[in-house]
């Protein structure tokens, strides 16, 4: 049975969410937004009449969650008080705390991820590192990770670029995950992440360290603009290959674009390489390319504006791309996350995809600050 502690801590908590989300000010911003649409012209720029949507979609969101949270912790209360009069039993008491427990924690979790580019999908890249066969199977493990996950939430998977492994395994992978707030979840998983196991593919059993490098950037939607100059575009076209099986094409429907980025504030210039062998259509492959090298634009941006901010600075070397983020050790059942120390030894859960309580502890420790 909940103590009384329990239900005033649940309550703060929500009265805390309610002033995180502003909810009184915020129904009057969505009233006020859903005016606009009404306008007879509203729909002749379509472009800034879907990011309107988007916006009105977003607040109403918000207020969504904390409705659905309050709902839950005043039939807390409501049980806890029949409780004292007898007319329920203590495990329904206990039964609504957890469920609304559940929630509050949920939408906490949710409401860290207030940037803009949270809200967005994700490009999850997987590549192998140095090690063959061992470190390309490693690969394919988390890209299968990755695909589990994002099934489990129901968020809409395709698969850009898939390059198998001489023996086993991938090279590389690439992910396209759609649904609300991916990003915001999936940024915790950038960086390396480092395998020890008793390799199946060493003759002498011996105990094997594989790497693998894990790169994800937001998935840019049409309300984003981001500028690409046509002039420092090329491409190759190839014959896609894969997991298809007989459907591998047998003409060069897969494009490789290559694109000259120059910082524009350092002049610093870089090749930015990006292959599409999603559709059987050279056309839709070109499409998906250009999409994705806007969301790459997108991230190499975010990473100077989040390079400018003095908060981030002190976590720098624990969270940045290239650093050694998590070891998972098959045979001392054991999954660590080396920057927030949360671990478990559920290693098959993990490998299932069920990878949430490290990203909520990610998020607790450093989307908060």
């Amino acid at each position: 049975m909940i103590t009384a502690d329990q239900l005033n801590d649940l309550l703060q908590r929500t009265e805390a969410l309610k002033g995180y989300f502003d909810v009184d000010n915020q129904r009057i911003v969505l009233e006020e937004e859903e005016l606009k649409t009404q306008d007879p012209h509203f729909w002749d720029d379509s472009k800034a009449a879907e990011a309107q949507m988007i916006k009105i979609k977003g607040i109403a969101q918000w207020i969504k969650f904390y409705d659905e949270v309050a709902t839950l912790v005043e039939e807390v209360k409501l049980a806890f008080d029949f409780f004292k009069e007898g007319l329920v039993e203590e495990a329904d008491v206990d039964a609504a705390y957890q469920k609304a427990l559940t929630l509050l924690e949920d939408v906490e979790l949710k409401n860290m991820l207030r940037q803009e580019e949270d809200r967005l999908g994700a490009v999850l890249k997987v590549n192998s590192g140095a090690g063959g066969t061992e470190s390309q199977d490693w690969a394919a493990m988390l890209f299968r990770l990755y695909c589990r996950w994002a099934e489990k939430h129901s968020f809409k998977v395709t698969i850009t670029n898939y390059q198998e492994g001489d023996e086993a395994g991938i090279k590389t992978a690439t992910l396209q995950i759609e649904g609300d707030l991916v990003y915001g979840f999936l940024k915790s998983e950038n960086g390396v992440h480092r395998l020890v196991r008793v390799s199946p593919y060493n003759a002498q059993g011996k105990r094997m360290t594989s790497f693998a490098s894990v790169f994800v950037t937001p998935l840019v939607d049409d309300t984003i603009e981001i500028e690409i100059n046509p002039a420092f575009l090329s491409w190759d076209t190839f014959r896609s290959s894969g997991a298809g099986g007989q459907n591998v094409n047998k003409v060069e429907t897969g494009v490789r674009l290559h694109y000259n980025y120059k910082d524009p504030d350092t002049g610093e210039e870089q090749e930015i390489v990006i292959e599409n062998t999603e559709s059987r259509s050279q056309m839709g492959n070109r499409e998906n390319a250009l999409r994705l090298l806007k969301s790459q634009l997108y991230e190499i941006a975010l990473e100077k504006r989040r390079a400018a901010a003095a908060e981030v600075e002190a976590g720098k070397k624990k969270i940045e791309w290239g650093s050694q983020i998590r070891s998972y050790v098959f045979d001392d059942r054991r999954v660590k996350d080396h920057r927030t120390n949360y671990q478990t030894s559920n290693v098959n859960a993990v490998m299932d995809g069920e990878i949430d309580d490290f990203i909520k502890a990610y998020l607790m420790e450093f989307a908060r600050k």
